[in-house]
């Protein structure tokens, strides 16, 4: 059993194509924290829900989580519907600390490898 979950939390959308990237970053993500629960969840559309996603986690005997929002910038979902969702988990599993880190898109790493992409390099 892990003591320590990671969540990587994205949008959803209709077409299950839409998910491979996130999927394949979850397999990196497991690949590089191996001692870590990880799995991917969405907002819309697509399942796991984050609540499931937490749940499973909670079920499994974790005492921490990091929710991780694969979105490029921290926009209305962000703002206004996982703050919702996270305070309901949080109700749910008062012995298990949920934590919320900033958007990947808004590290300096990632906007360097996007800008790098961007350019052909």
């Amino acid at each position: 059993m892990s003591k320590e979950a990671i969540v990587l939390f994205a949008h959803g959308a209709r077409d299950p194509e839409w998910a491979k990237p996130a999927r394949r970053v979850t397999e990196e993500l497991a690949r590089l924290c191996p001692e870590a629960w990880v799995t991917l969840a969405f907002l819309e559309f697509m399942s796991p829900s984050l609540e499931e996603a937490v749940d499973a986690a909670a079920a499994s005997g974790v005492e921490s989580l990091r929710v991780v929002p694969l979105f490029l910038a921290q926009g209305g979902h962000l703002k206004r519907d996982l703050p919702v969702l996270l305070e309901a988990a949080r109700s749910r599993h008062p012995a298990c600390r949920i934590e919320l880190v900033t958007a990947v898109g808004e590290d300096e790493g990632v906007v360097r490898a996007m800008a790098r992409c961007a350019a052909g390099l």
